[in-house]
């Protein structure tokens, strides 16, 4: 930027008329962004960015194999329960297994279709101070604002919504069942991992992947950008 400025300056200081000072101070303020967008036109255009990305990944992820079929958000065991995974499959109960990670993932894409109003609720009651530095950060950095600012509150919205969904799939039935088989096996560390917080976890992380993914197409496919608003803020 000191570079641009400087430029126009080395460039009209040769001039002295009124009319080519004119052009180097209007000159100056186009390359420190002086005619371009407002604070509030940039965060109005995030908003709206995020919303419509909020829409799409909640619709995604809402269809039948929304989850269980995108290798980028499905989801599977608990971390800490890999080994009870592994090891029920070498008992024979593979198809045990692969049942309830078609269940988990049945919970997580039948509760994405209840995201939807709470992200865009967060999306308009927030505030973003830095806007310009979101609007020129990497592809991912409104998600990622969203991200840190609402997890929590999405977390407490969520987790409600998943376990009902899990009860209503038979995941937690099924969970029990091969959490008590696995934990009948001889010289194995017992194992119970929380489930509804590891299935509203990694529905909330894939929710944001999907969210992050639509960004990154808004800021670099003009086709993407629907509106006029989004058309003049990611064009800057």
């Amino acid at each position: 930027m000191r570079l641009l400025i400087a430029t126009v300056i080395c460039t009209c200081l040769t001039l002295s008329s009124e009319a080519q000072l004119g052009k180097l101070k209007k000159s100056i303020n186009k390359a420190i962004g002086g005619d371009k967008l407002s604070t509030e036109e940039v965060a109005k255009g995030l908003k709206e960015a995020l919303v419509k990305g909020t829409g799409k990944g909640t619709n995604q992820a809402s269809k039948q194999d929304g989850f269980l079929k995108n290798p980028m958000i499905k989801i599977l065991f608990p971390p800490d329960a890999e080994m009870v995974e592994s090891k029920l499959r070498q008992i024979g109960m593979g198809r045990q297994v692969d049942r309830f990670i078609v269940s988990m993932n049945r919970a997580a894409e039948l509760a994405a279709k209840e995201a939807k109003p709470i992200f865009v609720s967060a999306i308009k009651s927030m505030t973003i101070q830095d806007a310009w530095g979101i609007l020129k950060g990497e592809d991912d950095a409104a998600t990622r604002y969203l991200d840190r600012t609402t997890s929590n509150q999405l977390f407490a919205k969520f987790n409600p919504i998943i376990k009902k969904s899990l009860d209503k799939v038979n995941a937690t039935k099924y969970y029990k069942e091969l959490i008590a088989a696995y934990n009948k096996v001889p010289m194995v560390e017992k194992k119970d991992p929380d489930l509804d917080k590891h299935v509203t976890d990694r529905s909330i992380d894939g929710l944001f992947s999907l969210i992050a993914v639509e960004e990154a197409n808004i800021r670099k496919n003009p086709g993407a950008r629907t509106t006029d608003l989004l058309k003049k803020v990611f064009s800057q």
